[in-house]
């Protein structure tokens, strides 16, 4: 990507340097251990800055070639992959997902107001559709309600070392769903049965088929779902301000470490994992992770043709719910705000900047991972946006809104 100054891309320079202090001041403050963040506009880079460190410990800096766990940015990759399927004729976006994997045929749903998994009623398989856009359904261990908590039982979580994902795609088919699909939005495991279908679809590993599809044609090289051999002590340590798991949403309780270590090179599942998680598997780097943005913002374009058509990609980053995410009565957590917030496949989309409380503009596309990994595509703007850190849960901290501010309130033109 080539490198222009910032007033040549409409940015004030000392405005951007704003940034660099917030940054810093975060890692002074041991709120995040380190993190990077990149700014495009018009597919040229106009700043980057990296920051504090990505192993405390060892004290290794957070560069630019860090690796690290992108966890729910994940979800967009794996939505497009499945949507290069969607242009090949190969399944529609209202198939019924037993149509693939018949562990969902047959489904119930808990009834309103369950307090017991056995209060149920029959429903519809769920739609690929509804799989794409968090109507499914299904939920997270970490959300609350009665399906949320039988899955934390369970363990059923699609994390790196847990086996199969035909496997725990089968066992999450064996509970009832949350609610009737399509009747709420709910933030959910819903991109890892995509996944699966996608295995299913193509008799290819969920891998191979977004290697070969997907980041291999984008360069995006270091971006796996096992840490890619050769990358040794880049890959990024994970941090948590609970006292607890850092996944744990439900019963998060503050600990007296902010920057408690809770995975590192060397003994992390990331390292060896078997698990094919489309909903938050993949780890990589910030420039391979804004590969992937560009081609989005691009219309779908890389080097030597295109990954989908500027028209899928146009109908992906448009709102998929009838209203925004709030009017759909959500009891689950979310990367995102609710309120004049809407949802496409695989990310979400502005409706009214002033509802979400933050800088933007109509049409706005993005997503987060758990680790307060963000990236955002403003197309008003040509404007692509990607932040890195590793700290868990995503929801410590505003850092999201505040970057939003700084790189509008740097903005000349």
């Amino acid at each position: 990507m080539q490198t222009i100054k910032p007033r040549d891309a409409g940015f004030d320079g000392d405005r951007l340097d704003r940034i660099a202090a917030w940054m810093d001041r975060y890692v002074g403050e041991r709120k995040y251990p380190g993190s990077s963040v990149l700014i495009a506009r018009g597919g040229k880079e106009v700043y980057f800055n990296a920051t504090g460190r990505r192993n405390i410990t060892a004290d290794l800096p957070f560069e630019r070639d860090t690796v690290a766990r992108i966890y729910s940015m994940t979800k967009p990759v794996t939505t497009v992959a499945a949507m290069t399927l969607v242009e090949q004729g190969l399944f529609h976006l209202d198939a019924p997902v037993s149509d693939f994997l018949p562990a969902f045929s047959d489904m119930t749903a808990l009834v309103p107001g369950a307090e017991r998994l056995d209060q149920i009623e029959p429903c519809a398989s769920p739609t690929i559709h509804q799989l794409m856009t968090h109507t499914s359904g299904l939920s997270y261990p970490f959300n609350p309600g009665v399906l949320s908590r039988e899955m934390d039982e369970q363990k059923i979580m699609f994390g790196p070392n847990q086996g199969k994902l035909a496997d725990m795609a089968d066992r999450l088919g064996d509970l009832p769903l949350a609610f009737r699909p399509g009747s709420r939005w709910e933030y959910s495991v819903g991109i890892d049965v995509l996944g699966r279908v996608i295995e299913v679809a193509t008799g290819q590993s969920l891998d191979r088929f977004m290697a070969d599809t997907i980041l291999e044609p984008l360069g995006m090289h270091e971006t796996r779902f096992v840490v890619p051999d050769g990358t040794g002590d880049r890959f990024a340590s994970l941090y948590t301000p609970l006292a607890g798991s850092a996944m744990d949403l439900n019963a998060a309780q503050k600990g007296a470490d902010t920057l408690r270590l809770t995975d590192e090179h060397g003994t992390s599942p990331f390292e060896t994992a078997e698990m094919h998680s489309g909903g938050g598997g993949l780890v990589g780097t910030i420039d391979d992770y804004m590969a992937f943005v560009e081609m989005l913002r691009r219309g779908g374009v890389c080097e030597g043709g295109h990954i989908l058509s500027p028209r899928t990609v146009a109908f992906m980053m448009r709102n998929h719910l009838p209203g925004d995410i709030a009017s759909m009565g959500p009891q689950s957590f979310a990367e995102q705000p609710m309120e004049g917030m809407g949802f496409g496949l695989g990310g979400s989309v502005v409706l009214e900047p002033g509802r979400v409380r933050s800088p933007g503009n109509v049409g706005d596309f993005s997503w987060g991972g758990m680790a307060s990994t963000f990236f955002w595509i403003d197309p008003v703007l040509d404007l692509s946006v990607v932040f890195f850190t590793q700290l868990s849960p995503s929801s410590s901290y505003p850092a999201r809104p505040q970057l939003k501010a700084l790189v509008h309130g740097a903005l000349t033109g």
